[in-house]
């Protein structure tokens, strides 16, 4: 994680990107080293939340075209991960996008929200109200402690 934050703003966009797609990577790390370098706090939440949400919409997009088919046989997504989305989802409805963030779930559910056709904007008002709180909450925790 140390080569993205030796990239600055643009390695924690391209980790937050990154981590929001399949790609097992940690954003938080970036952050982190980030706000340690004394980098603006404000520029990094957002730079860090556009990063997260557009990796959320390749996701969306991926779920879009290319459907459930794609997401068990290309991406390997196990059959239990996807149905556990779909089970929240169905459960908790388009307010679930709040919790994209979440590991393990998070990124199936951008998926599934993209293989169910839900609306563009209302998905990108929740994913990013979501991912936005969530950098601002661990900003706040790195910088108090």
């Amino acid at each position: 994680m140390a080569e993205f934050a030796e990239l600055g703003y643009f390695g924690l966009f391209l980790a937050s990107f990154l981590a929001a797609t399949i790609l097992p990577l940690s954003s938080e790390v970036v952050l982190t080293l980030l706000l340690l370098a004394n980098l603006s706090p404000t520029t990094l939440v957002i730079v860090a939340t556009a990063g997260n949400v557009l990796g959320a919409l390749l996701n969306y997009v991926i779920g879009l075209r290319g459907g459930t088919l794609l997401l068990k046989k290309v991406f390997k997504i196990p059959p239990a991960t996807l149905k556990r989305s779909q089970q929240t989802f169905k459960k908790y409805g388009i307010i679930s996008l709040l919790f994209a963030w979440v590991p393990v779930i998070g990124d199936p559910l951008t998926m599934i929200a993209g293989t169910l056709k839900i609306n563009i904007s209302v998905f990108i008002i929740l994913v990013t109200a979501g991912k936005f709180l969530r950098y601002i909450v661990i900003t706040y925790a790195v910088l108090i402690s």
